[in-house]
């Protein structure tokens, strides 16, 4: 940024609305891999955990790990084996789902109520059955509320990855923005990130009441 320039540039923005709309694409498709491939680690391993208990701490422990290292040693880790490129960032991107999505997904089937897990093996449910059609629909909000968090905090990290060449609007605000001192890009990236969280989450709020229509019916919603 020179002397005299104006802070925020709109025809910088004009100009460039073909390529925002390509990183904004870019962001989306990196955090749709990133949250796709957590959900498919994450559910079966808490199916695991919920039905053989003593599997619960080593689990959460590793998970526990993983999002607590920080994403550029993690990059670091990473590289020497896979690479510069997609694959590192999307395993770096899916280490950070799993915490949060395990956690919610054990949290909510413990919340279902034994008394209501024991009405359904009297009503002759096996236990698929009872999973399927009682554990998960009652777990629905505590998990879905998971997957808002971890869509989100994704949506966050995917700027990040930038840094290895991905990143989506990452490349906005790290390689146009903070490289060149350029404020227009920072804002513009930080800005789209946001709409994308908040859209995201919105989303995943009215997935969640079109999932549990009961709840909507016992708070009088019309």
């Amino acid at each position: 940024m020179t002397d005299g320039a104006p802070f925020f540039r709109l025809d910088w923005v004009v100009d460039n609305l073909d390529m925002l709309a390509q990183r904004t694409g870019e962001h989306v498709v990196l955090t749709l891999i990133g949250v796709g491939f957590g959900i498919l680690i994450a559910f079966p391993v808490t199916l695991l955990i919920h039905r053989r208990r003593r599997l619960i701490g080593p689990v959460l422990g590793v998970a526990g790990i993983l999002y607590a290292i920080p994403s550029l040693a993690l990059f670091g880790l990473l590289i020497p084996v896979t690479g510069i490129g997609l694959v590192t960032a999307e395993i770096a991107l899916v280490s950070y789902t799993l915490l949060i999505l395990i956690r919610n997904g054990l949290a909510g089937l413990d919340g279902v109520a034994p008394e209501i897990v024991e009405a359904a093996t009297g009503m002759g449910h096996t236990r698929i059955q009872r999973l399927w059609r009682v554990q998960l629909p009652l777990a629905v909000p505590v998990i879905i509320a998971g997957l808002r968090i971890a869509t989100v905090t994704t949506i966050g990290l995917v700027a990040v990855t930038a840094l290895i060449g991905q990143g989506g609007l990452g490349f906005v605000i790290i390689t146009i923005g903070i490289n060149r001192f350029f404020p227009t890009a920072i804002l513009v990236g930080v800005g789209l990130s946001i709409l994308l969280a908040v859209l995201a989450d919105r989303g995943l709020v009215l997935a969640e009441r079109a999932l549990t229509p009961w709840a909507r019916a016992g708070s009088g919603e019309g």
